[in-house]
């Protein structure tokens, strides 16, 4: 009979049973939660733009998890790098916009004062612009309209 240990508990770190096969790249994971990814999520999609479209083109070819494991790393390799550079260029917008969408369940609509200090500081030290896909050609795009109609703050 089996019983539940507590991995908190646990005195050594996990270890995986079954490691990944020699030929795959070794890559560590990206260390950060949903908040510091959501508030790169533009700037990852045009930065890892090339190894995304390898991973979904190869997740497309066959549904076997095993067979995309390389374009996976690379997409990974690609958004250590970018949020590496975020760090070292924009750390304090960085985390003053992710800490505000953790606090305000993950709504960007709560956080575009700071955002736009983390755009304007991501284009001037790293050259990449916030583009959503899909904004109609000569509208301003909802995160640089200045007095936005729907706001954080309800009457």
């Amino acid at each position: 009979m089996s019983r539940y240990l507590d991995p908190a508990e646990s005195s050594q770190p996990y270890k995986e049973p079954t490691p990944l096969p020699a030929d795959i790249p070794k890559v560590k994971e990206l260390g950060v939660t949903s908040a510091p990814l959501k508030s790169a999520a533009f700037f990852l999609g045009a930065y890892c733009k090339e190894y995304n479209e390898d991973f979904m083109l190869c997740k497309n070819e066959n549904r076997d998890p095993a067979h995309c494991l390389k374009e996976g790393r690379r997409v990974t390799r690609c958004a250590q790098d970018l949020i590496t550079k975020l760090r070292e260029n924009c750390l304090a917008e960085f985390e003053k916009h992710w800490n505000c969408l953790e606090y305000n369940n993950q709504e960007y609509y709560h956080c575009r004062k700071d955002e736009r200090v983390l755009n304007k500081c991501v284009f001037e030290k790293l050259g990449l612009v916030k583009t959503i896909p899909g904004t109609p050609e000569g509208k301003t795009p909802i995160h640089e309209v200045k007095n936005p109609i729907y706001t954080g703050v309800q009457k």
